[in-house]
């Protein structure tokens, strides 16, 4: 009987220190960041494949030509002309007097700043020209025309 007692007291005290919150059974507070490194490297991957595909969204027919391709490293500012004569400042719709205008106001690197013209092919080639003598009119020193390679017959 005095066995049984003194057992009895020993795994009550374990209990009791368990139950404290200081013993090996209590509560983890720690956080597992390990699944959030997980999403965010996924994330990541998924957005530098889907981010070249996301450089400017008016559909338009580029001309082709027979010039490589430019490298770039920074994201130019893009100007187009759609088939019908329409002018677009990136995406957004904008009346071609204020091209000049819209482009001092967004340039960060000043009258460096690269500056593609993306023309449609059956654009009239009087609204591109315009276009092209505004922003030079405006200092910008830079700019482009965007075509696309021929394809070989």
């Amino acid at each position: 009987m005095g066995m049984s007692a003194a057992g009895g007291s020993k795994g009550g005290g374990r209990r009791r220190g368990g139950r404290s919150g200081r013993g090996g059974k209590g509560v983890m507070s720690e956080i597992n960041v390990t699944p959030f490194v997980d999403v965010m490297l996924v994330l990541l991957i998924i957005f530098m494949v889907a981010a070249p595909m996301m450089t400017v969204g008016v559909p338009i027919d580029l001309p082709e030509t027979q010039s490589k391709a430019l490298n770039s490293e920074t994201q130019p500012i893009t100007i187009s002309v759609k088939e019908n004569g329409e002018v677009f400042l990136q995406e957004t719709a904008i009346p071609i007097a204020e091209v000049a205008a819209k482009l001092e106001a967004i340039a960060t690197t000043g009258y460096s700043e690269r500056i593609f013209v993306r023309g449609d092919a059956t654009a009239p080639y009087g609204v591109i020209a315009d276009v092209m003598s505004r922003i030079q009119e405006a200092g910008f020193k830079n700019i482009g025309l965007v075509t696309q390679p021929k394809k070989d017959q």
